[in-house]
């Protein structure tokens, strides 16, 4: 970030790459971030956040925990295949061709010991930021993916 942030005049039109670039790069170090510390109770961010997705919609489809994880339906159905036989979840049939997903004991376990891990990388990372400047950021991105809801984004198939 130190690249984008030297060259950054806050009194000049921020330039649409560089904005996208520095939401990016703020994703990939909580990512990183995550990954290591999450290394300690025996995960990975990508298992955390299938845990943490199941943990808020127990039951839910394979498809819609899919889209909640950002994976396609095969790999998070890959990934749900080791969380099952590391025994974090169970799957069960449910109506139609639909797949049940809910945590175990042993997942329920895990995703507690992640929480204060991923709520110290996102404090670390905001720390410089004020509570009125993390609110304003909120909304913002919480404006851009209401707008996106309305309708797929340009260049992309609905």
């Amino acid at each position: 970030m130190q690249a984008y942030s030297a060259c950054y005049d806050a009194g000049v039109p921020a330039d649409l790459d560089t904005l996208g670039r520095a939401v990016k790069q703020v994703q990939y170090r909580h990512h990183r971030a995550l990954d290591a510390q999450l290394a300690a109770v025996g995960t990975t961010l990508a298992q955390w956040d299938a845990l943490r997705a199941i943990g808020r919609t127990p039951g839910a489809s394979a498809h819609t925990l899919a889209v909640e994880t950002f994976q396609s339906d095969q790999s998070f159905g890959t990934l749900a295949n080791r969380l099952a036989a590391q025994d974090l979840i169970t799957r069960r049939a449910g109506r139609g061709r639909r797949i049940e997903h809910r945590l175990t004991p042993a997942g329920r376990k895990i995703l507690r010991a992640g929480h204060p891990i991923a709520n110290d990388v996102f404090a670390a990372s905001f720390a410089g930021l004020s509570e009125t400047e993390r609110s304003r950021l909120l909304g913002l991105l919480l404006r851009i993916l209401r707008g996106h809801e309305a309708g797929p984004v340009p260049g992309t198939k609905p």
